[in-house]
C-alpha cells in the first residue's frame, strides 16, 4: 500500500534518512520506533507531503486515504460531537445537500450514498469514540473552546479515529491519556480494519497493538515482524550476528593482506595473491556495530528527615469556594513511600499532587509537613515555561549562582547532558531532552519527595528504562501520576485510587485495576449497544419517511399538472402509486411511534 523508494532527507545538514527503501502491504498494524530526534515525526511529515524529500519517492496506492493525528487542535465554537462529525467532509456535504434538495432522483442518490458509507451510524459512532476517550454526553455538547490543549488533543484523536482512513498516522496518541482511555484506545487499534503507523514510546501499547515494527536505525528504515518485545530480540540477534560477521571478515581481510604483502612480489605466488585480492573486492563487507549510548541519569541523595514526611487529615481541596474537587482526604506519606495515583483524567489526580506540593491550599482539614522538607514537582506545563533561547547550562547557572562551572556541568551530566548538549539552545532540544532538563531542574537541590505528573510522555523507551532505574535508586519518596504501566509496576508499591471526589487505597495490583476497568466497560457497552441499535432504527425510519414524502410531493404535482388532467390512464396509475406511498408512510410512521415510545 505504501512504498518508500530510495528516500533521503536532512535537517540542517544532519542526515535523517539516506537512500533507504521499504514496502508496506495493506492492513498492517505498525509501530514506528527509534531514539528521540531520529526522525519519526519527520517521516510522518514526508508521508503527508508536508515536507519534501531530497531524493527518492514515497508512493501511496491510488484511491487510498491518509489520516493523521494533528499535533495542535485550534479552539473553535463547534461542539465536540459536531467537530468530530465535521471532519468527515464528504458525508457532511451530502447531508447538507439532502436538507435543501427538491429533486427526487438526487435525493434518492444521496440517501443511497449515505447508506453505503454508513452515515446513519455516524452520530452514535462519533459519540462512542468520544465516550471511549473520556467525554460524557454533557461534555460532547460543549464547545471545543471550553477545553484545555490536552483535552482538545483527545478530540483531535477522536476525529482521526472516526474517519477510518486506509492509512492512519498516530504520533504519540497516548501522551494525554490515562489508564482508562489508553486501554480503550489499545482495544480500538487492535480491531482497526485498515493500516496504521503508531509512534509510541510505550512498550506495553506497542506489544498489544502492532504486528510489525519499523525501526529507524543508521539512516535506514528496517521492517520487523512481531510486536516490540519480539522486535527487540530480533534486533539484538541481528546486532550480534553483524558483529560476528564483521570480526570474521576483518580477520579474513587481515590474513589476505598479510599473504599479499608477504608473497605478492614472488612470481610463484603472484597469481594467488591477485586472486585473493579479487576475492576481497567481491565481498560484501558489513560495518562494525555502532553501540548507541543509552542515556543514564540519577537523582541526588536527599537529606534524611526521619520517617514521617506529610500527613493529610480530613482534607477538602478544590479551586472554587464551597465546591471541592476532593473531600475527606486521609493520607500518610513517609520518606520511603512509592505511591502511584490511579483514576481517570479529570477525577483530581493532578489536584492532589498540587495539594501535596503546596501549590494549592486545603479548603478544610489539616496538613502536617516536616518543616525541612524539599519537594521536586514535575508537570508537563513546565516545558512551556522554559526559556527557549537559553542553554541548559545557562538555566541551571542562574539557579546555582554560587557554584563553579564544573559543579554545574556535573549536575547536568547526571541527566545525560554532555558539554555539547548543555550548550545547545533549549528550542533545539528534543521533547525527551526537555523532559530530562526539567527533571534536572526540579531535583538539583536534593528534594526529599519527587512528585511526577506524567514524566515519561516525551521519553523514548531507553530513557524510560533509565528513569525507572534512577527512581529505584532514589532514596527519597516518589509519588507518580502516569499511564505508563511499566513505570508504575516497577516503581510503585502502593496504589491510591482517586475517583468520585474521594481518595482511597487500592488493595489490588495493576492487573486487578485493569480487570476492574474492563468490567466497567462491558457493563457500559451492553447498555450503550442497545441504545445505539434503537437510535439506528429510528434514524433509518426517519430517512425512509423523508424519501417517501418527497416522492409523494412530486406525485401531487404530477396529479395536478395540466398535461395529465385529460389523461385518464396516467392519472389512474399516478393515483395508485400515490395511495401505495401513502400506505407506506403510514406504516413507517406507526413503526416510528412504537420505537420512540
Amino acid at each position: 500500500m505504501l512504498e518508500f523508494k530510495n528516500i533521503s532527507y536532512s535537517i540542517s545538514k544532519r542526515k535523517l534518512f539516506e537512500n533507504t527503501s521499504l514496502q508496506i502491504p495493506d492492513n498492517y498494524h505498525l509501530g514506528l520506533v527509534g531514539s528521540n530526534g531520529i526522525g519519526k515525526s519527520t517521516l510522518f511529515n514526508l508521508i503527508t507531503k508536508n515536507l519534501s524529500l531530497e531524493e527518492g519517492n514515497i508512493n501511496l496506492k491510488s484511491n487510498r486515504t491518509i489520516g493523521i493525528l494533528e499535533q495542535e487542535i485550534q479552539k473553535v465554537e463547534l461542539s465536540l460531537l459536531d467537530f468530530v462529525l465535521s471532519s468527515r467532509t464528504t458525508e457532511q456535504n451530502l447531508l447538507k445537500e439532502l436538507e435543501t434538495s427538491e429533486n427526487p432522483e438526487r435525493i434518492s442518490f444521496i440517501l443511497n450514498k449515505l447508506d453505503e458509507i454508513n452515515a446513519y451510524d455516524s452520530d452514535w459512532k462519533a459519540s462512542t469514540i468520544l465516550s471511549g476517550l473520556g467525554f460524557n454526553k454533557t461534555d460532547q455538547s460543549k464547545p471545543l473552546s471550553d477545553f484545555s490543549g490536552g483535552w482538545r488533543m483527545r478530540v483531535g484523536l477522536a476525529a482521526a479515529l472516526f474517519n477510518e482512513p486506509d492509512l492512519l498516522l498516530l504520533d504519540e496518541p497516548t501522551n494525554h491519556l490515562d489508564f482508562e482511555t489508553n486501554s480503550w484506545l489499545e482495544n480500538f487499534l487492535v480491531n482497526y480494519k485498515n493500516s496504521f503507523i503508531l509512534i509510541s514510546h510505550d512498550r506495553e501499547t506497542l506489544n498489544k497493538t502492532v504486528s510489525h515494527i519499523i525501526h529507524i536505525d543508521q539512516l535506514k528504515l528496517n521492517l520487523y515482524t512481531g510486536n516490540y518485545d519480539q522486535f527487540e530480540k530480533q534486533y539484538a540477534q541481528k546486532k550480534i550476528s553483524q558483529q560476528l560477521l564483521f570480526e570474521k571478515q576483518e580477520a579474513y581481510k587481515k590474513n589476505v593482506l598479510k599473504f599479499v604483502n608477504r608473497f605478492g612480489s614472488k612470481a610463484s605466488k603472484a597469481k594467488q595473491a591477485q586472486s585473493r585480492l579479487k576475492s576481497l573486492e567481491k565481498m560484501d563487507f558489513v560495518d562494525a556495530v555502532i553501540t548507541d549510548r543509552s542515556i543514564k541519569f540519577s537523582f541526588p541523595k536527599p537529606k534524611n528527615l526521619g520517617t514521617s514526611m506529610i500527613v493529610l487529615n480530613e482534607v477538602d481541596v478544590g479551586y472554587e469556594t464551597n465546591n471541592p474537587v476532593l473531600k475527606g482526604i486521609n493520607l500518610s506519606i513517609s520518606n520511603d513511600s512509592r505511591i502511584a495515583l490511579l483514576g481517570a483524567n479529570g477525577n483530581g489526580k493532578s489536584t492532589l499532587i498540587k495539594l501535596i506540593s503546596g501549590i494549592i491550599n486545603p479548603m478544610k482539614g489539616t496538613i502536617l509537613k516536616n518543616k525541612n522538607i524539599k519537594i521536586g514537582y514535575f508537570a508537563q506545563h513546565l516545558s512551556e515555561e522554559l526559556e527557549l533561547n537559553l542553554t541548559p547550562f545557562e538555566v541551571l547557572s542562574a539557579k546555582l549562582k554560587n557554584e563553579d562551572d564544573l559543579k554545574i556541568r556535573g549536575v547536568l551530566g547526571k541527566f545525560g547532558f554532555d558539554k555539547t548538549k548543555s550548550e545547545t539552545k533549549i528550542h533545539k532540544l528534543s521533547g525527551g531532552e526537555k523532559t530530562r532538563l526539567i527533571l534536572c531542574l526540579i531535583s538539583y537541590d536534593s528534594p526529599n519527595i519527587l512528585l511526577l505528573d506524567e514524566p515519561t510522555n516525551h521519553l523514548d523507551i531507553d530513557s524510560r528504562t533509565s528513569l525507572i532505574n534512577a527512581l529505584n535508586d532514589f532514596e527519597g519518596c516518589v509519588i507518580l501520576v502516569s499511564h505508563d504501566s511499566k513505570l508504575v509496576e516497577n516503581v510503585a508499591d502502593h496504589l491510591v485510587m482517586v475517583k468520585n471526589g474521594t481518595v482511597n487505597n487500592f488493595s489490588g495490583d495493576l492487573d486487578e485495576y485493569r480487570a476492574s476497568l474492563s468490567n466497567d466497560k462491558k457493563n457500559k457497552e451492553s447498555s450503550k449497544n442497545k441504545n445505539n441499535n434503537d437510535r439506528k432504527k429510528i434514524r433509518n425510519l426517519e430517512n425512509k419517511i423523508k424519501k417517501l414524502t418527497e416522492e409523494k410531493k412530486d406525485l401531487e404535482k404530477k396529479l395536478t399538472a395540466n398535461e395529465n388532467i385529460s389523461d385518464y390512464e396516467k392519472l389512474n396509475s399516478l393515483s395508485e402509486e400515490y395511495e401505495n406511498i401513502n400506505n407506506q408512510i403510514e406504516s413507517l410512521e406507526e413503526s416510528w411511534l412504537n420505537e420512540t415510545d
